[in-house]
């Protein structure tokens, strides 16, 4: 049987006592030391950065030669003595009594040093270069609120997507904000106001922001929430509930639905029957689906006294995997909620309502298991 994560013993509540409750709070600290450390360490490495591109980007500094005190007399090829030169009398081009250097001069040279670049003070923002305000298409209708930028993908394959009036399929192609882009003859442009909204979907919702069947979606839920367009990350199924984020944080919402960072999810799972002991260590161990192989981070019995209540926690963000599970070993779903997502849970949050994501939990979302994926990489 596959051993229970702490994040999942907390909501299944199968052991009792106040040894239990330390150990969680212990390996609490325990787990927000370690995302401490790893967004310290994060930050340690952009400081770093920063300062080997403001060295590499300084010029070599010049000392200059120390001006002659007693400069030498000018020599005179006239007998007649040059007329004095005032402030409001120009020298001729061709005078050689004057002392001015020529513009490729040595002397000038010397002060002419390349003046290493220098942050702007204040609240001013040094203007981007057109290179570092380009960004690939999928990205940009992305940061648009349209969809996720996996979603995007699709749409710029399929030739939803226009830029400035040609049809465009490669999602990577690179755009810059003066482009005129349009998804289904709709411009859409970037958005700089990030939102994090947290909802708990109810039942018989679309996890969509549009549905041409005109069925309820989770976007009518989160209307109030913001005027921005805001797109779940990841998708629930129309019969499940539970905790659904919803952002326009293009970036964010890849790095939550990419495989590679393994972002944890934990169901409350309700079956037609009880689930026998076998059939449990059978998926605790995992089962061979017609898309591959497929095993929980942790299973266990939910309800010690109903068995028909499963909590299984999972990273995978294949399609219906949950429900797949369990049908394949002839069990019938009749209830499935999602209690937590990415570290996220649904409490004081009732069914149908929603709340904006606390400045801290966006910071954790952000660099939730980076210093993992790093290792794997």
């Amino acid at each position: 049987m596959a051993k229970r994560s702490d994040n999942f013993e907390k909501f299944v509540k199968q052991k009792k006592g106040s040894a239990i409750k330390e150990e969680i709070r212990q390996n609490k600290r325990k787990e927000k030391k370690e995302r401490a450390a790893a967004i310290e360490a994060h930050f340690e490495r952009k400081r770093a950065e920063k300062q080997q591109r403001q060295q590499a980007n300084a010029a070599p500094e010049t000392k200059p030669s120390r001006p002659n005190k007693y400069p030498k007399k000018v020599v005179e090829t006239s007998q007649e003595k040059p007329a004095k030169v005032g402030p409001n009398n120009a020298k001729s081009p061709g005078s050689i009594t004057g002392t001015a250097k020529s513009p490729g001069s040595t002397d000038e040279k010397k002060f002419s040093a390349k003046k290493p670049n220098v942050k702007p003070a204040g609240n001013a923002r040094a203007v981007p270069s057109a290179d570092s305000e380009l960004m690939p298409l999928n990205k940009y209708i992305a940061h648009s609120g349209i969809c996720s930028r996996r979603d995007a993908a699709v749409l710029v394959k399929e030739g939803k997507v226009t830029v400035n009036g040609e049809a465009i399929t490669d999602p990577g192609t690179k755009v810059s904000p003066t482009d005129e882009i349009k998804v289904g003859n709709k411009k859409v442009t970037p958005s700089r106001n990030f939102v994090y909204i947290l909802l708990n979907k109810p039942k018989d919702y679309i996890t969509t922001s549009e549905d041409p069947q005109g069925r309820k979606t989770v976007i009518e839920l989160v209307r109030s929430a913001t005027n921005e367009r805001v797109y779940p990350v990841g998708r629930l199924d129309r019969n499940t509930s539970g905790v659904l984020l919803l952002t326009n944080d293009g970036d964010l919402a890849q790095k939550l639905s990419h495989p590679k960072h393994e972002i944890k999810k934990v169901y409350e799972v309700r079956l037609d029957r009880p689930l026998s002991k076998g059939d449990l260590d059978k998926i605790a161990a995992g089962v061979t689906l017609e898309d591959g192989f497929i095993a929980p981070d942790a299973i266990a019995y939910a309800d010690p006294k109903d068995k028909s209540v499963i909590g299984i926690e999972i990273h995978s963000g294949r399609n219906r995997i949950v429900r797949r599970i369990f049908e394949h070993l002839k069990y019938d779903v009749k209830g499935l909620d999602r209690v937590m997502f990415a570290g996220l849970t649904k409490k004081d949050v009732q069914r149908g309502k929603w709340r904006l994501l606390k400045e801290k939990e966006i910071r954790l979302l952000k660099y939730m298991n980076q210093s993992f994926v790093k290792i794997r990489e």
